[in-house]
């Protein structure tokens, strides 16, 4: 019987899941819950064996959502006791500096994760839930928290600090988190076998950019920054985020525009980025809209790329240089007109692509710079269900996590 790990990441309204095939690393079945707790219905698709099967009905909460998962996989296959499932992963956004590691889903765990939720508001409480309901759900299988912080964790002290009171950072646990980290972690990890040379002594900088979009710079696979900070709201302008902002933003907007906390909560984090500049969060909607001679969208992706450039060049300085750039996530693995616009800023440090593999469009890791190219950029499908699957089975199999926890 193959062995497996059921991946779940649970959002305010949503859940996501895919039961991974440890041995092929291929996802076996996949699935999605949307508008869990609207007043409207909710749907859910479970994908197997080519096959897609979709409901809508209201949604009351995760409990409802997670049960009508469990219903699927036993109805539409593969069934839950014929699977092969060894643990079950669950994605968490903010581990804090209590959790450098994966870690079971205990009583204690769970309480944990919940009191993170004031460095994660919009995730951690959502990602408890989950694991408490799986939990309850299949008593007898391993449950593990498997944090996007984590490997961030490793940052030197210089790019982890904010120049901020050192008793109120402190007292209040602020620092840069980062966030993104399974992608990260994933991304570095690969890049030595797609374009053949050793781990040791690589220079690399990864952009996982879609909705979401962050940075990382990794020597020797080990992280030495990233553009996340405390929250996932720092760094490249996003979907919806603003990215790097000056905070006096803030301060003006209170003193001026008469915003509370909530209002500048959602317009820095859901009505800014390419959603506030354009109307659109999706890079497709914005490329016809530039296409069609809009400004705005011209402008927008101007600062789009005018972000990620930056953080290469902040980066590459950081490193005395750079061995080689990947791309990843949505925007990142699909918009080549992107991907072209960022290198033909770096054409004066020596950086070419190969302008047919960059056009060429392939689920498959790929180098697309140019043979002569001073750096090698590489575009790369991230895993995250692979890697939280691989981090869960291990501690699966040693039966207990770094903190104690063993597996009843």
């Amino acid at each position: 019987m193959a062995k497996t790990v059921l991946v779940i990441n649970s959002g305010s309204s949503s859940i996501k899941y895919q039961l991974v095939d440890l041995e092929s690393g291929e996802g076996l079945a996949s699935g999605l819950v949307e508008k869990i707790g609207e007043p409207v219905d909710g749907h859910y698709k479970h994908e197997y064996n080519g096959e897609k099967h979709e409901l809508e009905e209201p949604i009351h909460d995760h409990e409802q959502g997670l049960k009508r998962v469990l219903g699927f996989f036993d109805e539409f296959g593969p069934k839950i006791d014929e699977a092969g499932i060894v643990a079950v992963g669950h994605r968490v956004v903010q581990g804090g500096s209590i959790f450098p590691d994966p870690a079971l889903v205990t009583d204690k765990t769970i309480n944990q994760v919940k009191d993170l939720a004031v460095l994660a508001p919009l995730h951690n409480g959502p990602e408890a839930k989950g694991a408490e309901v799986m939990r309850a759900l299949l008593p007898d299988v391993p449950q593990v928290f498997v944090f996007d912080s984590s490997f961030f964790f490793q940052l030197p002290k210089a790019a982890s600090t904010y120049a901020l009171n050192k008793e109120i950072a402190d007292q209040y646990h602020i620092r840069r988190y980062g966030a993104h980290g399974t992608s990260h972690e994933f991304i570095s990890s690969v890049v030595p076998d797609v374009i053949g040379k050793p781990a040791e002594g690589l220079k690399q900088i990864v952009l996982h950019v879609g909705n979401g979009a962050s940075a990382s710079a990794e020597i020797s696979g080990k992280p030495v920054e990233t553009s996340m900070g405390l929250t996932p709201l720092e760094g490249l302008m996003m979907g919806g985020r603003t990215g790097d902002i000056d905070p006096a933003v803030v301060f003006h907007l209170i003193r001026n525009a008469h915003m509370n906390v909530d209002e500048l909560d959602t317009l820095f984090n859901k009505r800014s980025g390419m959603m506030g500049m354009t109307g659109y969060g999706d890079l497709r909607e914005v490329h016809r809209l530039v296409a069609e001679g809009n400004e705005d969208a011209k402008l927008a992706l101007e600062v789009y790329v005018h972000r990620i450039v930056g953080y290469i060049g902040n980066y590459t300085a950081q490193m005395g240089g750079v061995d080689v750039i990947t791309f990843t996530a949505g925007v990142g693995e699909n918009d080549d007109i992107v991907r072209k616009m960022v290198c033909d800023k770096l054409s004066a440090f020596g950086v070419k692509l190969d302008e047919e593999k960059n056009a060429t469009r392939s689920k498959e890791p790929r180098i697309i710079s140019a043979p002569d190219s001073a750096v090698t950029v590489c575009v790369i499908p991230t895993n995250e269900e692979l890697a939280i699957a691989r981090k869960s089975a291990a501690i699966a199999d040693a039966g207990e996590d770094t903190y104690g926890n063993k597996v009843a």
